[in-house]
């Protein structure tokens, strides 16, 4: 019964963050979103739980319980990073990365040229989208909190199913 349920939370885990992806990547390509630089990074803990669910679901003799709680963690660690990037859009901070900043020298008037010929990063405080007044970062934040209470407690009833039915052998 355990092998069966872990599997099931980790193919859920999986396809959320695959659903995420595929929804970040239809905003760039399909309706042009510029994603900024934080934006790309709200992307790797996504790409790391189906990096991690594909192997748990690979390898017979992953700890699957153990690796959901890992990935609870990442889900963590992308909430936090998606709630920075909602400050930066607020104002609230200032952003440590070079958000639309190019950072080069321009002591020559060729260097100046070559610069307004390169297209500039976007702005990580711009803000493309929003549905009642939030932005994708705040629904990010949200989805990957709750990704991360999902897997939290999918290991709990894993767990708990795993002692009852050790009970009852």
């Amino acid at each position: 019964m355990k092998k069966f349920t872990d599997k099931i939370l980790i193919c859920l885990l999986l396809l959320v963050s695959i659903s995420a992806l595929a929804i970040a990547f239809g905003a760039q390509f399909i309706f042009g979103f510029e994603p900024c630089i934080l934006c790309n990074y709200q992307r790797i803990p996504y790409f790391s739980v189906i990096l991690f669910a594909g192997l748990a679901l690979h390898i017979e003799s992953a700890d699957r319980s153990g690796i959901a709680k890992a990935i609870g963690v990442i889900f963590l660690t992308g909430a936090a990073l998606a709630f920075y990037h909602s400050g930066v859009e607020q104002h609230w901070w200032e952003a440590a990365t070079s958000c639309g900043s190019s950072g080069v020298d321009l002591s020559s008037f060729q260097d100046f040229q070559t610069q307004l010929l390169i297209k500039m990063p976007k702005a990580c405080d711009q803000i493309d989208w929003t549905l009642f007044d939030l932005s994708m970062t705040v629904y990010n934040t949200f989805a990957s909190l709750a990704f991360a209470a999902l897997s939290f407690f999918g290991t709990f009833l894993i767990r708990k199913l795993y002692s009852v039915d050790h009970l009852e052998n």
